[in-house]
């Protein structure tokens, strides 16, 4: 036997309103904390994943050479080879 009390009812809509207001607020707050968030990275000058690892590639291969640069005179190309450079005696033309 099941009687209804006025008083248990309004109480459990008023309860059930709430916890859905509070999950809504809970939605809410999450949305403005992530705008915030993009905001204040947006106005960071970041860098990209992709950038840094090109970046770090090139500094790699240019810690190799010189290296090699430092580890000692480099041989002076041989006569007949093309270095791609002109000499300063040379008039181009």
């Amino acid at each position: 036997m099941q009687t209804r009390n006025p008083l248990l009812d309004e109480f459990a809509r008023l309860t059930t309103g709430a916890m859905g207001l509070a999950q809504a607020a809970g939605e809410e707050a999450k949305a403005a904390f992530r705008a915030q968030g993009d905001r204040f990275v947006a106005e960071m000058d970041l860098v990209r994943r992709d950038e840094f690892d090109v970046l770090k590639a090139e500094v790699a291969a240019l810690r190799a050479e010189l290296a090699t640069l430092k580890s000692g005179p480099a041989k002076k190309p041989q006569k007949g080879t093309s270095t791609g450079a002109v000499p300063s005696g040379d008039a181009a033309g």
